[in-house]
């Protein structure tokens, strides 16, 4: 334009604008996620070693490049993948607040006054629910264990009983969810702990008892630290997340929420 001169030996240059969290770049949600780092599982393993403030403040940059950012980076990624099954769960990759779960342990109520959690994890959950007890999509990433899948988390008796009045009104709808050959391919049956006795109020012969005795309704599938490290992870979690969306809507529409 009029009064700006060009010289074409002169240097150009281009700054490009990223998001940036306390520890990196993040990706695009049209990017893939190329797997876990290695250090995230060693840094898991020297936290449960020391686990005191002293030591994880002195690693505190560590534990964001390590765990904390690509744990935001999966969240991320899988924004268009979980939309596509649902857009009625929430993706939040933000650091702090967001789907991952904190690393700082409650130990108000607890003997056990070792201030960090020792595994990885992050939960979509619906956009009715508050907190970790809300129906949801879970990842977890520990040295001992990896899982993920669906489903809901010792929720409060009043959503319970919801969710146990549904089985009994929908028997052959739980059935054709929970013995599909696709969800046992991927989880084996319905996990969760339950009760010793039938709860009051419920036929103690009826033929899903076990799963009407249940306080926890999950559906899990275990990875290896080698998928986990991989580009395959995403991938693998997503066949997951769309294997237990059955089960994920029946508690949906027991709890009268949009799926």
């Amino acid at each position: 334009t009029e009064g700006i001169k060009f010289n074409p030996s002169a240097p150009v240059y281009f700054y490009i604008s990223w998001p940036v969290s306390s520890g990196g770049l993040r990706m695009r949600d049209d990017e893939t996620f190329p797997g876990f780092p290695g250090d995230l599982f060693l840094f898991l393993q020297e936290l449960s070693e020391n686990n005191n403030r002293d030591w994880f403040n002195e690693r505190k940059d560590r534990y964001y490049a390590s765990v904390a950012d690509p744990v935001c980076d999966f969240v991320e990624a899988m924004r268009p993948r979980l939309q596509a099954i649902s857009s009625h769960y929430v993706v939040d990759s933000r650091p702090h607040g967001g789907s991952m779960f904190r690393i700082y342990r409650d130990t108000r109520y607890t003997k056990d006054k070792r201030p960090y959690k020792e595994n990885a994890g992050c939960q979509f959950r619906h956009e009715a629910g508050k907190d970790a007890h809300a129906a949801g999509f879970y990842v977890h990433i520990a040295n001992n264990e990896i899982f993920f899948g669906g489903g809901v988390w010792t929720p409060p008796n009043s959503v319970l009983g919801k969710i146990r009045d549904a089985i009994v009104e929908q028997p052959e709808r739980w059935k054709k969810i929970t013995r599909s050959r696709t969800f046992i391919q991927h989880f084996g049956s319905v996990h969760g702990d339950g009760l010793k006795r039938p709860p009051r109020g419920y036929d103690p012969d009826h033929p899903y008892i076990e799963d009407l005795k249940r306080k926890t309704f999950f559906a899990v599938q275990s990875g290896t630290r080698e998928l986990a490290t991989s580009p395959e992870f995403i991938n693998e979690v997503t066949r997951a997340f769309k294997a237990a969306s059955p089960l994920m809507a029946f508690l949906a529409n027991a709890l009268e929420l949009p799926f």
